[in-house]
């Protein structure tokens, strides 16, 4: 982690707002590792910032399909195109952003609720989330949090930020979110995009 604060540190010296991606899968750690990153990051005096992307995905309606419901999650779970737009083009200019964005809620509420975005002067923006590491998608530094399914479900079901059963839950992994992952692997290589790999499971080494 030290090695990483040193790079991240020097690379913003050159470039500001430094936009750094922290991606994996469901489960994997990575609001956990970019909390770390970012408060590691303000106690050398970096002005930093993290935003988790989980605001933006659509609402259940839109994101969910009983076609091929691991396909439509990856095409269609997130408003990239409007958090894009709105958020990290800003971002990415000036440092600077102060909106009031809709925000989906992780669990089956079909209505949003309002976020205020308030950034001034970032140095490093970091956004953490699944699906981010794609080509069309421009960071200046991509890092990946690396994770079996296994351990990432014990994680999620642990959290159960979804509220149902275990049973319900294990379902929805087996059906939409792992083979939506699989499906985003395939296509988008993200692991290979990488700058930094971040183990984050004790049990990879046997996958």
């Amino acid at each position: 982690m030290e090695n990483l604060i040193n790079t991240l540190s020097e690379k913003s010296q050159n470039k500001k707002p430094l936009m750094v991606a922290i991606s994996g899968i469901d489960g994997s750690g990575k609001g956990y590792i970019g909390s770390q990153i970012n408060s590691s990051l303000r106690e050398i005096g970096i002005n930093s910032y993290l935003i988790g992307i989980d605001g933006w995905l659509e609402l259940p309606e839109k994101r969910f399909s009983e076609t091929n419901p691991a396909e439509h999650f990856y095409k269609n779970g997130f408003r990239f195109d409007e958090m894009f737009s709105t958020l990290v083009a800003p971002l990415q200019q000036t440092g600077f952003v102060d909106i009031i964005a809709n925000h989906a809620d992780v669990g089956n509420s079909n209505s949003y609720t309002q976020y205020h975005y308030q950034i001034e002067n970032g140095e490093i923006v970091i956004l953490e989330g699944i699906f981010l590491f794609q080509d069309k998608f421009d960071f200046d530094y991509r890092i990946w949090i690396d994770c079996s399914f296994e351990t990432a479900f014990q994680r999620a079901l642990n959290r159960n930020q979804e509220g149902i059963s275990e049973a319900e839950l294990r379902h929805d992994y087996e059906t939409i979110y792992f083979p939506a992952q699989l499906l985003h692997f395939a296509q988008d290589k993200p692991k290979q995009m990488a700058d930094f790999i971040i183990v984050n499971d004790d049990k990879l080494e046997e996958y």
